[in-house]
């Protein structure tokens, strides 16, 4: 039997295809890429974008996640791709000269108002910007503060957490000496980033910055006062000497563990460690700004992180809304245990202060005082010079006066 089709419902049938073909062309898919360590999880990543997505149902976001390691070699392999490449990416504060000098990211300047910027930490929009030129929202407001376990301090007979380094080593002597834990310290000290940024908080803490007279100066006696003591610290037994080998998660996972009386980490670490289902040490950790040479005095490191546009995404549009959304006060309120939001107002909401009245007050001394890595287009190069000499000194295979004077050598031919 042959149907026929009535020709009012034949056409109303190719007009609900087409509309049904037009919908899928007009449907936007963002390339997203991000990193796996720190700060917001890939869970929590996925619930932001996911949220997004149902207000935003005309765009799609194909999330992307690697270690942090991977992040920048990932960015910059993929300029060549063009509009097949990546339309939103994490980039880390140590990356906005050299993302410039190769025009990797849309200059968002015109999309942000001076009036939105006043209401955003300076230190936050530092991160994304260089020489006049506005990279994208900042994210990740972070620095490292250092850990304590309260029931080591107090069975050790300490009764108030370190306020300068030498105070930090003699009670991590008198914690080794009463056998409450064999390593008293653990750092994030593999031949990584993480490296660089546990050493410049203790530089900054020592009073040291990276420029003299307008170059690069890793031999100042900050730097070196720095390299000693993480250098020392091992050689007394004070340090975990896995440290060597190890990134951040490896030290929340051994001070949660109950491995350590001290760990120098970043604000994610504090709810993690005081989670009981995923800690040891739930209820007895506590938290101050990384110290310095003298009470009064701290050492901070800039580890904030932005988003930004591609250059050669073709969705600058829908990529702004997916960035606009996912650095929103009402997003990073909601996710504040995990990262401290980049907006001022934030920290008046009860919400955001609830059960890490601690951290907040570390963070309010510890923020106006971040320390940034060396801003220059070469500074991949120059990083991986500095953890390779500062390795050489935790092994035992070089001094510190030779090893920074090797670094400062290396940043001279960079010039």
């Amino acid at each position: 039997m042959k149907i026929r089709f009535n020709p009012v419902i034949k056409g109303c049938f190719a007009a609900v295809l087409l509309a049904s073909v037009g919908s899928a062309v007009a449907a936007t898919t963002l390339n997203a890429l991000f990193m796996t360590q720190a700060a917001y999880s890939e869970n929590d990543i996925r619930a932001m974008t996911q949220a997004f997505q149902k207000t935003h149902p005309e765009v799609q976001v194909n999330l992307e996640f690697v270690p942090y390691e991977a992040l920048h070699d990932k960015i910059v392999a993929a300029r060549g791709a063009g509009g097949n490449g990546y339309d939103v990416v994490l980039f880390d504060a140590i990356w906005p000269a050299e993302f410039t000098k190769f025009d990797l990211l849309q200059d968002v300047s015109s999309r942000i108002s001076a009036d939105e910027k006043g209401q955003i930490f300076p230190g936050a929009m530092n991160t994304v910007e260089f020489k006049g030129k506005t990279l994208g929202m900042p994210w990740i407001l972070d620095t490292k503060y250092l850990y304590y376990n309260k029931a080591m301090l107090e069975k050790a007979g300490i009764t108030t957490p370190p306020q300068t380094w030498q105070q930090v080593m003699d009670d991590a002597r008198i914690i080794k000496q009463k056998n409450i834990v064999k390593y008293p310290l653990v750092w994030s000290w593999s031949q990584a980033e993480a490296l660089v940024c546990d050493y410049t908080t203790l530089v900054s803490g020592f009073g040291g910055k990276f420029y003299n007279n307008d170059k690069l100066d890793f031999s100042s006696p900050a730097s070196l006062q720095a390299v000693k003591l993480m250098k020392s610290s091992l050689d007394e037994g004070l340090s975990n000497p896995a440290s060597r080998e190890y990134l951040e998660e490896d030290v929340r996972k051994a001070f949660s563990n109950g491995d350590a009386a001290f760990a120098l980490n970043w604000t994610y670490m504090y709810n993690m460690a005081n989670d009981p289902k995923q800690s040891k040490v739930a209820g007895q950790v506590g938290i101050v700004p990384a110290p310095g040479d003298a009470p009064g005095k701290f050492g901070a490191v800039n580890g904030s992180m932005g988003l930004g546009i591609t250059k050669g995404s073709t969705h600058a549009d829908q990529a702004w809304q997916y960035i606009r959304y996912m650095t929103s006060q009402p997003v990073q309120n909601q996710y504040a245990t995990l990262s401290l939001p980049i907006w001022k107002s934030s920290y008046q909401d009860p919400a955001v202060l609830k059960n890490q009245e601690s951290l907040i007050a570390a963070a309010d001394k510890s923020l106006n005082v971040m320390l940034s890595r060396p801003e220059t287009a070469e500074y991949s190069r120059l990083s991986n010079t500095l953890q390779q000499q500062l390795q050489q000194v935790l092994v035992g295979s070089a001094t510190p006066d030779a090893a920074l004077q090797a670094v400062d050598k290396s940043a001279a031919r960079l010039r």
